[in-house]
């Protein structure tokens, strides 16, 4: 039998078999990369798909995988704040002449716009707040309900 992993009830192979479903969900073909025989393997992929602590890694291999793919705030405002910089750089299309009236489409790097560097200070002003108008008040406030008369 294969050796199990410190932090799982798995072994090498499960693990294997685990990584490898996740990417085309055939069980079949997944059993045979994580190196279980062929002859046996559609058998081992069903088995393996009915165990509970398989189907537990699957699942938290798909939440990673979820996890990586979204943004987290931190990110958004990283990019942003490069944005604004000016250290981002987009890639363009130019029109260059090459002589005697012709012309070639040519990709050249450059840094964003000063229209896309604005665009990323003003979300970053809104994100901290730095463009409503500060309000403070004090004092009690009443509430009056029903429909009760008041007295003068």
């Amino acid at each position: 039998m294969g050796k199990r992993s410190k932090n799982s009830q798995l072994t090498d192979k499960q693990r294997a078999f685990c990584q490898e479903y996740v990417k085309d969900y055939n069980g079949l073909q997944s059993a045979i990369r994580a190196g279980y025989s062929r002859k046996c393997a559609k058998e081992t992929a069903s088995y393996l798909l009915t165990n509970h602590n398989v189907k537990a890694y699957i699942d938290v291999i798909l939440q990673k995988a979820e996890d990586d793919a979204i943004m987290t705030a931190n990110e958004v405002l990283k990019a942003l704040t490069a944005s604004a910089r000016g250290q981002t750089t987009e890639e363009v299309v130019v029109v260059e002449g090459t002589g005697d009236g012709c012309s070639s489409a040519v990709k050249v790097t450059k840094t964003i716009s000063e229209r896309d560097r604005l665009k990323a200070l003003e979300l970053l002003g809104k994100r901290h707040s730095l463009f409503t108008d500060k309000v403070s008040m004090s004092g009690e406030m009443v509430v009056f309900n029903g429909e009760d008369k008041l007295e003068d």
